[in-house]
This record gives C-alpha cells, sequence and structure tokens, in this order.
C-alpha cells in the first residue's frame, strides 16, 4: 500500500529517507490522478523496501505542495537524497514509472 505523506511527515519519511521516494501529488476530484491511483499502489507493493512510494493529497497538505510549486496534478516527485531528482506531470503509463524508477534507485 502506498504510503500516505502529509504536511507532517514529509520532513521525516522523504526528506530523511535513504532511498528513492516517489511522491504523486493528488486530489479526490481529480479524475486523471484517480486513473494512475492503481499504478502507484502497484508500483508501491512492487518496490516494497526498495523505493518509498507514496501520495500527497494537496487538498489536505497544502504546506508541501507549495514548497514544490505543484501547480498541475497528477504531478509524482522522484526525490533522493531530499532533492528532486526528476519529475512527471499528468497521467502517464506504468512505464514511465518504471523507467524513472529504475534511472535514479
Amino acid at each position: 500500500m502506498a504510503h500516505e505523506f502529509t504536511d507532517a511527515n514529509f520532513q521525516e519519511k522523504v526528506i530523511a529517507a535513504d532511498k528513492l521516494s516517489v511522491i504523486d501529488f493528488w486530489a479526490e476530484w481529480c479524475g486523471p490522478c484517480r486513473a494512475i491511483g492503481p499504478v502507484i499502489e502497484e508500483l508501491s507493493k512492487e518496490y516494497e523496501g526498495k523505493v518509498n512510494v507514496g501520495k500527497v493529497n494537496v487538498d489536505h497538505n497544502p504546506q508541501v505542495s507549495m514548497n514544490y510549486g505543484i501547480t498541475s496534478i497528477p504531478a509524482i516527485l522522484f526525490v533522493k537524497g531530499g532533492q528532486v531528482v526528476d519529475k512527471l506531470v499528468g497521467a502517464q503509463p506504468k512505464a514511465n514509472f518504471v523507467k524513472k524508477i529504475e534511472q535514479h534507485k
């Protein structure tokens, strides 16, 4: 199951993490966000223990969203060592996520 990242736990669970984090910025009202939800869940299972996969609900966590300049969703950030190393915006096929993960993990 994908982690739920929040304003309160983002520093600890993402910034301080010792591995790649894949963060899906989404909202319940966003159709494309709902479309990639199952892909994010699959990735969290496939990479469990190797990659930190989770979601940030932009409506409930405005601080993290503002900190990263999220203006379009879904936006998927790839964070390693506390830095954004890559980004995907919009609904994407699973292969695009896998390619980025393999490139950065």
